[in-house]
């Protein structure tokens, strides 16, 4: 750290000192934005008075800004910069009060602080402002509306605030208020932080457990809410096309039966980074940035365990370097790959970041002896990834160990690097900081095992090498080739997923590109499989044994589901039926060939002894929102593939419901030959339709040869009889009905049966004819 300034060089720069040397420590410190003036916001006990003080160097001279108040007086709530079109690079200060009293000040040089108007900020004499902040030309702030009863039940008050917007217009005229804009009504207590587009809503500390579960952005430009609950990960967006669906319980109607489920929100500190995501402190210590579609990403774990209340932590971002102070240690931390850059132990414990504009490489900090800069250089190689890639494989390294470990302490990235216990992520780290910098710079020579261990990896590092350029590709490269390189990704990520394990994290990430990227995903696992027609029109396949396992991998019943993530063979049923739906049958019959050679049919390990690979590819096509007739057409080829009884059965049963008799009789001729059991139950199946109506009369010829031979005429007759429908009226000989069963109709039937001889008959017959004696003994019937 270099001190910068004691102070002196400040306009009363003794009592800014001892401001800052009181037991109350100063609740905010701001700087203007050319860096020229100090604003202190300060409580006080009694008898001393709050105030706010703002001191400017001495090259400045004038008038000074210095306002008191008496409690319960209303206390100010926001001090906000705003930039002034009068001259360029000017500013205005605007002092927001609790009672919504707006006052808009200028700073002339020789001149001094100079007030150019009071404005009323809220419409309601009784409204009370608690969290104000500025969004380009425009004031946003949460206020509180009293009820104009008063109500005992916290219940009916708990939504009495209001989030607004108004335009605030700074010219040579003077300045002026635009019309209110109701952003959210009847909604619980906010804190407004806002970036340079969006404007995020944090509930207030103090708020109800039911609405502390969520953070809402509102995207000004849309008219759009997005309401995240980050840690769960769940996202929803909702248009406000009009002010009557500005209401806060309009607003999560959609929503409220999921978040109930949610655990509240654990915040600490909340603030906005310079890249327009709010960075997010819990009371673990966790650092976490909320992006502005409402993704959540973990940057850094402050060390010291669980954070008290009042145990302050200042955050800032300057450029891509997040630094936070908290008890007295300054942090400096990479925003974009989470790695520490640099940790100094400081020699005051109360500390304030200013601002600095157009200072990325450097901080400033105002403590009580003065301002000290703390500069910090980019090195040559910070925007390369190996310093992720290698922080990377050591997180993974946790992850993997702390699986298979027997203990129940956890173990930290620190442990790994310091133990020596585990030699397999030092050594790879070693290789990968060897390969990847000796493009750059001479290469440093490496162990013998190192090198042989480099000659092995040398392929998946040039794959990840080339995956990298390509997510640089795509993020420079304009829209019009934005498509093409998001297939090439996508379909890289698919690949490398594949020949991965395929864990939790990994399935939820697959989850996520075929939602995202549904086409390009589609055309990746095609690629992955090697699927393709050959000349009969047949689909195969000629994926590796590997990949097939990655397929059919189906997680336990509580890794999947509260995000909707669903195993992989899902998600490409799902891809089929959405891009080529006539295929969907043929893979899943591959997939079953694929199962059948590698596991036993009774095999629980498998895939099959779960549930079975139709029933799954079935449950993907239920779920979609319209059924059609082509969905029942589906059905019936996805039964029929399994060649499963059951399913099979199934698959009849349902024929005879959309009563297409032709494809009925089809199928029963088709798949009586596969065993003699199934045979005997579609006979069954058919000879109770027969029994009812006379759709099936014209297909007697074809169906009588499937009667099995153990039935007789009896057990014929049996089930006729079982199965004529019943009618109200006593049944009469000769009816003028054409629809009634008659007894030609079953001759053709019984006198095959009676002509057939009985499996009984040919055993008997078999013994008689044998030339040994006495015969053998015929089987016990059980």
């Amino acid at each position: 750290l270099r001190q910068v300034s004691d102070l002196s060089d400040f306009s009363r720069g003794h009592w800014l000192r001892e401001l800052l040397c009181r037991r109350e420590e100063p609740s905010h410190v701001q700087s203007s934005p050319d860096g020229q003036h100090l604003l202190l916001l300060q409580k006080s006990r009694p008898p001393t008075l709050p105030r706010m003080v703002a001191f400017q160097r001495h090259s400045i001279a004038g008038a000074d800004l210095e306002r008191s108040w008496q409690p319960p007086q209303p206390a100010p709530v926001g001090l906000l910069f705003l930039q002034s079109p009068v001259a360029p690079r000017s500013w205005v200060l605007v002092v927001v009060w609790e009672q919504g009293r707006t006052e808009v000040w200028h700073f002339v040089v020789a001149v001094g602080w100079q007030l150019l108007q009071t404005l009323e900020l809220c419409q309601g004499a009784r409204a009370r402002v608690v969290s104000v902040c500025s969004q380009g030309a425009s004031l946003v702030w949460c206020e509180e509306r009293p009820p104009l009863g008063a109500h005992s039940d916290l219940s009916k008050c708990a939504f009495r605030f209001c989030v607004c917007a108004r335009a605030l217009e700074v010219g040579e005229q003077g300045v002026r208020l635009g019309t209110v804009r109701i952003v959210l009504h009847n909604s619980p207590e906010y804190q407004v932080l806002a970036s340079p587009q969006h404007v995020f809503l944090v509930p207030a500390a103090a708020g109800f457990a039911t609405t502390s579960k969520f953070l809402l952005i509102w995207h000004p430009e849309k008219a759009e809410f997005t309401i995240t609950a980050p840690s769960a990960g769940f996202i929803h967006s909702k248009v406000l096309r009009s002010s009557s669906e500005s209401d806060f319980r309009k607003l999560l109607l959609g929503s409220v039966g999921l978040l109930s489920g949610f655990a509240p929100l654990d915040i600490h500190t909340s603030t906005v980074s310079n890249s327009g995501g709010l960075l997010l402190v819990s009371t673990k210590g966790s650092v976490s940035m909320v992006e502005p579609d409402g993704t959540q990403r973990h940057i850094f774990d402050l060390e010291g365990g669980p954070l008290a209340q009042e145990s302050p932590v200042q955050l800032k971002s300057f450029g891509s370097i997040l630094a936070c102070v908290l008890a007295g240690v300054l942090y400096l931390v990479d925003q974009n790959s989470g790695r520490l850059v640099e940790k100094e132990v400081l020699s005051m414990k109360e500390v304030h970041f200013l601002e600095l504009q157009g200072e990325e490489n450097s901080i400033q900090l105002l403590s009580q002896t003065g301002i000290y800069s703390f500069s910090f250089s980019k090195s040559e190689d910070s925007s390369r990834p190996e310093p992720c890639l290698v922080e990377m494989v050591f997180e993974e390294a946790c992850r993997y160990y702390q699986r298979r470990s027997l203990s129940s302490s956890k173990l930290t990235v620190e442990k790994l690097k310091k133990g020596g216990t585990f030699q397999a992520p030092v050594v790879l780290t070693a290789i990968l900081q060897h390969s990847l910098h000796q493009k750059q710079k001479p290469a440093q020579g490496l162990q013998d095992t190192y090198a042989k261990l480099l000659s092995t990896v040398s392929l998946e590092l040039q794959s990840y090498m080339s995956l990298e350029l390509l997510k640089a590709c795509v993020v420079c490269a304009p829209e019009t080739e934005v498509e093409s390189y998001c297939k090439e990704l996508v379909e890289q990520e698919v690949s490398r997923i594949l020949q991965s394990d395929m864990d939790k994290d990994n399935l939820a990430y697959l989850n996520s590109v075929f939602a995202s990227f549904p086409k390009a995903a589609w055309k990746a696992i095609r690629s992955c499989l090697q699927l393709q027609q050959n000349g009969d029109g047949l689909l195969v396949a000629r994926a590796t044994p590997e990949v097939w396992k990655k397929v059919l991998c189906q997680p336990q019943l509580e890794e999947v589901g509260q995000n909707g993530m669903v195993p992989l063979f899902e998600l490409i049923c799902a891809s089929f039926l959405r891009f080529k739906p006539k295929w969907l049958p043929s893979f899943v019959e591959l997939t079953q060939q694929y199962v059948s050679s590698s596991w036993s049919y009774s095999s629980k390990e498998g895939p099959e002894g779960r549930v079975p690979l139709y029933k799954r590819a079935l449950g993907v096509l239920a779920r979609k929102n319209k059924h059609s007739e082509a969905d029942d057409e589906m059905e019936l080829e996805l039964l029929l593939c399994s060649r499963r009884p059951k399913a099979v059965l199934q698959a009849l049963h349902l024929l005879i419901r959309l009563k297409q008799w032709q494809r009925v009789v089809e199928v029963a001729e088709k798949f009586s030959k596969l065993s003699p059991l199934l045979n005997k139950e579609i006979f069954i199946t058919l000879l109770a339709e027969f029994a009812q109506h006379r759709e099936l009369d014209p297909y007697l010829d074809r169906l009588w040869p499937l009667c099995p031979a153990e039935l007789t005429a009896s057990d014929i007759l049996t089930m006729v009889l079982q199965h004529l429908p019943h009618s109200q009226e006593d049944p009469v000989p000769f009816s003028s009905e054409g629809n009634q069963l008659t007894v030609g109709l079953l001759k053709p039937l019984l006198q095959r049966v009676v002509q057939h001889p009985s499996v009984q008959d040919e055993m008997y017959s078999d013994a008689l004819q044998s030339t040994i004696f006495p015969p053998p003994t015929p089987p016990r019937e059980h």
